[in-house]
């Protein structure tokens, strides 16, 4: 009778269980949302990838490793008090930086045009520029957090250092080249600067070098051809349906033939076909408009949008202005790749190769945005720990 007395005071002691235990000072809407999205993913690559990858499941026991890692590095970050990691801050963008490094030398392979990726052997591979959206959203919220003296805005150094810091990352990673990763790096930039409040001469400035930058690209010929060619399908598909204009095109089909409740899961003939290429990774979207219909897509958007809004209140409720710029960050990175994978499905943004967060398959994206959703919870169960 004892013990049976001691095991119980056990189990109602503050603890895993307990009142004071992190799972319930964690934003429960979040997790949600981030697991069903998860779910989803999951049949979503197993439809798609499992009537050409070896087996009969397809990619899917990799793909539940990969979320398996990631659930294991969120529940990592989330353990993490935030203010403890601003102080390693610089170590995470210095690893991401030498990652980006290491790529661009004979040690990175190309795949699909772009060197960004280190094979692992055994069927892996890192691709770094993942990482370096974690170092860069960290290093800024860094650099940026600390107002100047009698002021609520960061000193102009600071501003300074912050540019060069996120022009040697877009610099690196331009070099691969990877223009949709670069992208969503200029916009992890543009949206710590504007968060910390920078005053308008300098929005003004970089809004101008912004686009003095995207003009000399252009006609300077800097771009891929493939690159190109991407933005050629954008600006008019049926200029070449079965040649620049196919993915497009493609997707669309996919999409469309979908309509209202969908073809049912496996059900889905553009998928088995393969008629859209990647369409577990960079075209992932397509499979649910086609199988789970206009209902499924939508109802993946609103669980996309579920994660961005509990990010935005996690921001706006957080007193530390340095987990203030981190969360912020971190919705600007997400929100951007959602409205460029999903908008390039559907025909209203150029293609580039941007998975769907959370969705897609993926081994090193999947790990960076669950530490990205770890930091988040880490930010708000510290702002709700009393």
């Amino acid at each position: 009778m004892i013990r049976l007395t001691r095991f119980s005071r056990r189990f109602r002691s503050p603890g895993l269980a307990g009142a004071s235990s992190p799972i319930w000072r964690m934003d429960g809407p979040l997790a949600v949302a981030v697991t069903a999205l998860a779910l989803i993913g999951t049949l979503l690559i197993w439809s798609s990838t499992r009537t050409w990858a070896p087996g009969s499941t397809g990619l899917l026991k990799k793909h539940l490793l990969n979320l398996g890692i990631g659930a294991g590095l969120a529940v990592a970050a989330a353990a993490v008090d935030h203010r403890a990691l601003r102080a390693y801050s610089p170590l995470v963008y210095g690893a991401a930086a030498l990652g980006l490094v290491l790529v661009i030398t004979p040690v990175g392979s190309e795949v699909n045009g772009a060197h960004s990726w280190i094979m692992l052997g055994g069927g892996f591979a890192l691709q770094p520029s993942e990482f370096a959206k974690l170092g860069l959203v960290l290093a800024l919220a860094m650099l940026l957090a600390q107002p100047a003296a009698g002021g609520d805005r960061p000193r102009g150094l600071d501003v300074a250092i912050a540019l060069g810091v996120a022009a040697l990352t877009m610099g690196l990673v331009m070099a691969q080249p990877d223009f949709g990763t670069t992208m969503v790096l200029g916009v992890i930039t543009a949206g710590a600067l504007i968060l910390s409040g920078i005053r308008k001469r300098w929005v003004v400035g970089l809004a101008v070098a912004v686009a003095a930058g995207g003009a000399a690209v252009w006609f300077l010929d800097v771009l891929e051809p493939y690159q190109v060619a991407r933005f050629t399908a954008f600006v008019n598909p049926s200029t070449d349906p079965r040649g620049v204009g196919y993915n497009s095109t493609q997707s669309m089909n996919a999409v469309g033939s979908g309509q209202l409740f969908g073809k049912g899961l496996f059900g889905g003939g553009q998928t088995m076909g393969r008629f859209v290429p990647e369409q577990h990774t960079d075209f992932v979207f397509t499979v649910a408009g086609e199988e789970f219909g206009f209902l499924g897509s939508v109802t993946v958007v609103a669980l996309l949008g579920v994660v961005l809004l509990r990010g935005l209140r996690i921001a706006r409720l957080c007193e530390n202005r340095f987990g203030m710029l981190v969360a912020g960050t971190i919705v600007c990175w997400l929100g951007f790749q959602v409205l460029i994978n999903v908008g390039m499905t559907i025909g209203v943004m150029p293609i580039t190769g941007l998975p769907l967060p959370f969705v897609s398959y993926g081994g090193t994206a999947t790990f960076a945005n669950m530490i990205a959703v770890g930091i988040l919870q880490a930010i708000h169960m510290h702002e709700h720990r009393f």
